[in-house]
């Protein structure tokens, strides 16, 4: 298999630095340009990050002399890729003008950014519940003029560990939620060494994360309009989410409440999660994880250190399901801030997005 040549925009930074990592040995990808802001081009990828790698490994060798782009000459990095997976701290407006360039440069675009998200025809993706979502892109190049450039998302990592969780129940009717979310520090880009006020400390604030907590999952459970033109919201659950920042180094926690339009019992959810089987896994994508959900029955499970990197980082583990006296049940459930929730659900999104035939080649 000849494998899709990808560019990293926004390298430097923690998440562009997962998704080098991420592809540095993967079967389908390989990086082809690394680009990042004027400061950086021209440097080698290693001289970019010297000081502020965030790993214990080193630099995977093939990107650690790859010399960096100037992300913002679009037609120089686009001519070096067949689509680009971007990671870059900007301001949304700046952000989107320049996801929008590639775009329209015929490069199609899988961010991680907030910037593009809410828009009606770009799909926000865990390919494991919204595969379906993909054929907004039709509409989506229609809106932009392109043949083949578009922009998918994926969605905040912080509900990356209650939705999933959600997903299989939704047909007995999810009425309210409230969330939790207890946040690890790489969702900030920081490290320890680089925090160290986190150290004995809770931050009981994430600037715009729960209004993205509240409504990001409602467009992930919405369904294409009647004309394929637009992505429309579900209309259900409620949710309230609260969002914390805790010293630890990665994994999002969530402690969830649910009410039910029908309330299942305990074995039936437990049957959901343990049976939910979805396209991502169907089609074999190389970093969906199989299982995609699992329970721990001991009551001190899921544990961030312990859990966070099931199945790769990219599964997604529950516990503590219980009745609550306000609402139906409660449990937490735990993902992977920076893989499931970051670089490595873009990585996945993109290998849906080529199996489906969205991304393709260039000759």
């Amino acid at each position: 298999m000849t494998k899709f040549r990808v560019g990293i925009i926004g390298a430097t930074g923690m998440v562009g630095q997962r998704f080098v990592t991420l592809l540095s040995d993967h079967p389908w990808f390989e990086i082809s340009a690394l680009a990042a802001s004027a400061g950086s081009a021209g440097k080698t990828y290693k001289e970019a990050v010297a000081g502020r790698w965030a790993f214990s490994w080193p630099i995977p060798e093939k990107a650690a002399n790859m010399t960096v782009l100037d992300a913002s000459k679009v037609q120089d990095v686009s001519k070096e890729c067949d689509f680009v997976f971007c990671a870059v701290a900007m301001d949304k407006l700046a952000t989107r003008a320049l996801e929008e360039s590639y775009a329209m440069a015929e490069t199609p675009v899988v961010s991680n950014n907030s910037a593009c998200r809410m828009l009606p025809d770009v799909p926000m993706l865990i390919p494991e519940i919204n595969a379906g979502h993909a054929p907004i892109i039709l509409a989506q190049r229609k809106r932009l003029g392109t043949k083949r450039g578009f922009i998918a998302v994926k969605p905040n990592c912080s509900i990356q560990s209650y939705v999933p969780a959600l997903t299989p129940l939704r047909d007995f009717g999810l009425k309210e939620v409230s969330v939790c979310t207890y946040q690890a520090i790489s969702g900030a880009g920081k490290t320890f060494e680089r925090w160290p006020e986190i150290l004995d400390n809770v931050v009981p604030y994430i600037g715009g994360e729960e209004d993205k907590s509240e409504q990001e999952p409602l467009k992930i459970w919405g369904e294409l309009n009647a004309d394929g033109t637009a992505i429309e919201m579900a209309q259900a659950p409620v949710i309230s989410a609260q969002c914390l920042r805790v010293p630890v180094s990665d994994g999002h926690m969530a402690a969830v409440s649910v009410s039910f339009e029908h309330r299942p019992e305990e074995a039936e959810i437990l049957d959901r999660w343990a049976n939910y089987r979805t396209v991502a896994q169907q089609l074999a994508l190389p970093s969906a994880p199989t299982p995609f959900l699992k329970y721990f029955s001991e009551p001190d499970r899921p544990q961030t250190r312990l859990d966070r990197d099931f199945e790769r980082g990219m599964g997604v583990t529950l516990g503590r399901l219980r009745p609550d006296p306000i609402f139906d049940y409660k449990f937490v459930c735990l993902s992977h801030n920076t893989l499931r929730g970051a670089a490595g659900g873009g990585v996945l999104s993109a290998e849906l997005l080529c199996a489906q035939g969205y991304i393709q080649r260039k000759e």
